[in-house]
């Protein structure tokens, strides 16, 4: 099969608090059913816990890597949650908009949170607490240069305003988003909480990110599950490797991994 099989390799660009790990995938099954389609899959590689320059930076030396291994001029990023801020930045100015085909990012937080500001309005030391004990545990685990304060102002709408008015979009690059929502609280119990918090301060929400906040350049839309569950964050990434359901709804997804055979088959289609 090949209608995965585009002109330029993929590149995953996993979101916060994760590293790309052979034996714990962030991407689930995802990359095995995109490979036996046809596609070329790699990896963005950078840390899971860094500011957006310093992971920028991590991707664009991965990035000439994968260039150089697959003889290719360019690639396709596919960017979950932050990982699509490191990508946009990666873009506009790290020089690597010639490097990049298209960007695709899903449920990124491009205009920031309402609840991010409430947090991080809260006495300073308490934040910048939290973000001291954060890095020690993703050094640990193997970041180069964590920087857990920078990364939760990341999520500010403040950070978002000043973020979107200097990072440009490239014309040379095709760009397009995508919005997930769950049902209810219940449709997740690994986010019910952080749901219910941000559908009561900003509404619908995958759990972390609202439609609106992940709405960008060309915007796709809301995707919804066949399934009377909804689609969470960690459903996006398929973190319980399984189908949502085996009922199969018209322009409704049973399965995250067909979610992501269609994004890169459309890319294929458009010639990338």
């Amino acid at each position: 099969m090949d209608e995965c099989k585009t002109h330029y390799p993929i590149v995953l660009i996993h979101g916060l608090g994760f590293r790309d790990r052979k034996h714990l995938n962030y991407w689930g099954r995802i990359p095995r059913v995109l490979e036996s389609c046809g596609a070329v899959v790699e990896y963005g590689g950078q840390d899971s816990h860094g500011s957006v320059e310093s992971n920028a930076a991590q991707l664009k030396r991965h990035l000439l890597e994968i260039l150089e291994k697959r003889g290719c001029e360019k690639v396709n990023l596919i960017a979950h949650s932050k990982g699509g801020l490191d990508a946009r930045f990666l873009i506009s100015k790290l020089g690597m908009e010639d490097q990049i085909a298209s960007l695709t990012t899903i449920s990124t937080p491009h205009h920031g949170s309402k609840t991010v500001d409430l947090l991080l309005s809260l006495p300073k030391f308490l934040v910048k607490g939290c973000a001291f004990f954060s890095d020690v545990w993703y050094r640990f685990l193997g970041d180069e240069c964590p920087d857990s304060f920078s990364v939760y102002h990341t999520f500010s709408q403040k950070y978002a305003e000043k973020f979107n008015r200097e990072v440009k979009n490239s014309p040379k690059v095709y760009c397009q988003s995508f919005a997930f929502v769950m049902s209810s609280f219940r449709s997740d119990f690994l986010l019910f909480f952080s749901y219910l918090v941000v559908r009561i301060l900003e509404g619908e929400n995958d759990g972390l990110i609202t439609p609106h906040s992940a709405s960008w350049a060309n915007f796709r839309g809301v995707v919804h599950s066949a399934s009377n569950r909804g689609i969470s964050h960690c459903d996006e990434v398929d973190l319980r490797r399984r189908p949502f359901t085996k009922k199969r709804v018209q322009d409704r997804v049973s399965d995250i991994t067909d979610f992501y055979k269609d994004i890169v088959a459309d890319l294929k289609r458009r010639g990338f």
